[in-house]
């Protein structure tokens, strides 16, 4: 990863997107390293996590996850969910934050120097120009070792670094003791267990 020590660094993390591509790689992330890393790279301003909610369930299995973000240096973003049924009767969930984290990243754009994108929706590509306009530098992550690619080509070419998830996995991905761990500590494993039951597939794009 190209990074300069004085860069302002936001990330803007696609929570459903980024589960899926590690779910495919077969590792969990953990988020206090990931945090960690990038600290490490520059200074860094924000990091942003967005996910849908299913307000009308008296517990949701992500609600755990997020509110552990919340508390440990990520900036949630979260709307309702709609749920609707397609036309082969199949239940689907409709949950895309595509437009809230392309908004929040024109916004802050002017207090940064380096926008990390956790996606690889092709959707992102026309944001990543804009910000390149805006004389921004843009990495995207997430992954061409999957098969298919989670990552869209366009999106690939567009940005000015492209890191692979799979490249990342020493750096940020939960160990057999970090599970151990934390399933001896309450408030954590409640983290663990959100992670784990979450399955982004039942959304659909919009």
């Amino acid at each position: 990863m190209h990074f300069y020590p004085t860069e302002r660094i936001a990330l803007f993390i696609d929570g459903a997107n980024l589960y899926a591509a590690s779910k495919t790689l077969s590792f969990d992330i953990d988020y206090k390293r990931l945090l960690a890393l990038f600290r490490s790279k520059g200074q860094l301003v924000r990091a942003l996590y967005y996910t849908a909610l299913a307000e009308d369930q008296e517990y949701s299995s992500i609600r755990p996850l997020i509110d552990w973000l919340d508390y440990n240096g990520y900036t949630m973003v979260t709307k309702p969910t709609k749920e609707f049924v397609d036309a082969t009767g199949r239940r689907k969930v409709k949950g895309n934050m595509d437009i809230e984290l392309a908004v929040d990243a024109m916004e802050l754009a002017e207090h940064l120097d380096h926008l990390v994108i956790f996606s690889g929706d092709g959707d992102f590509r026309s944001l990543v120009e804009s910000l390149q306009h805006k004389g921004k530098r843009v990495s995207v992550i997430s992954s061409l070792s999957t098969n298919p690619p989670m990552v869209a080509d366009e999106l690939r070419r567009q940005a000015d670094q492209f890191i692979d998830l799979a490249d990342l996995q020493h750096e940020i991905g939960r160990t057999t003791s970090d599970r151990s761990q934390r399933r001896r500590l309450d408030n954590e494993s409640e983290a663990t267990e959100a992670t784990e039951a979450y399955d982004p597939s039942d959304f659909v794009e919009t």
